[in-house]
């Protein structure tokens, strides 16, 4: 029995042994493989390390530059953006001032139109004007053939210049004469007799000359600026003799009606060719 468990034991160690032999085999192998990995590994990462580096610091670069890119890219766009936002800018002040000077041009168009129908309105008037003109100068070169158409004589009492009624009948027949008369004009002289001073005859005919021509205005409403009128005092006596009669004569008013109507009457009567031509 002793010897049975003293062969297992023996057994038992020889194997136990041989284990550990096996294992220390096994371990330095293992130590052995790993040192080998290891130092090859060392030596791997050190080859990558030196070969990976310039690749790396070229991707470096070129990302550096990548960057740099598409930061100009950027800037250029906006840039870009900014020149078509004045270029857009630019092409709606150009439509706004070609609209406006469209309109300016459409409204001196109308002004022309109109400057036009003025100077056509000009024209016509200015023919008128120069037909007036014509016929104007034609009555004012027939300006002598006024003559005398009436007279009356006013006869007035010494220092009186009162209207008798004999002066007021003559009057009356006179004016009546002009009524139907278009260019007439109507001279009052007053005159007085030699007796006083010439400034008192002067004065005292211009008396008797406003008698005639009140009367004239008031009664028979003759326009007054067709009534010429003036005092002459003692000038211009009918009866130079120094006796009562002939002052009597000198002491007067003499009335005179000037009228153009025969003369004008060709004119007025007879259209101008330019005027006929007028005419619908």
């Amino acid at each position: 029995m002793g010897k049975i468990v003293a062969a297992r034991h023996g057994l038992l160690n020889c194997i136990i042994k041989r284990e550990v032999r096996n294992m220390k085999r096994f371990l330095a192998t293992t130590c052995i493989v790993t040192a080998t990995l290891i130092t090859s590994g060392c030596a791997t990462k050190k080859y990558v390390r030196n070969t990976t580096a310039p690749v790396q610091a070229k991707v470096d670069q070129v990302g550096q530059q990548t960057t740099q890119n598409s930061q100009q890219i950027q800037d250029t766009q906006s840039q870009v953006k900014q020149v078509d936002e004045r270029a857009q800018s630019g092409i709606s002040a150009a439509q706004e001032r070609a609209s406006g000077a469209d309109q300016h041009a459409a409204t001196a168009d109308q002004h022309a139109q109109e400057a036009m129908n003025r100077a056509n309105q000009a024209a016509q008037t200015a023919d008128q004007d120069n037909q007036a003109i014509n016929s104007l100068r034609q009555v004012v070169s027939n300006i002598d053939d006024y003559r005398m158409q009436t007279s009356a004589t006013v006869p007035f009492k010494f220092n009186q210049w009162a209207l008798t009624p004999q002066a007021k009948q003559d009057l009356d027949k006179l004016a009546s004469d002009v009524q139907s008369d278009k260019r007439f004009f109507i001279a009052v002289e007053g005159y007085t007799d030699s007796t006083g001073s010439r400034a008192y005859n002067e004065a005292l005919s211009r008396r008797r000359a406003d008698s005639v021509v009140e009367y004239l205005v008031a009664k028979h409403d003759i326009p007054i600026y067709r009534v010429h009128m003036i005092g002459l005092g003692e000038e211009k006596p009918v009866d130079e003799a120094h006796n009562r009669a002939a002052r009597a004569k000198n002491r007067r008013v003499e009335v005179k009606v000037f009228s153009a109507d025969q003369a004008t009457a060709s004119l007025t009567s007879q259209p101008t060719a330019s005027t006929s031509s007028n005419q619908p």
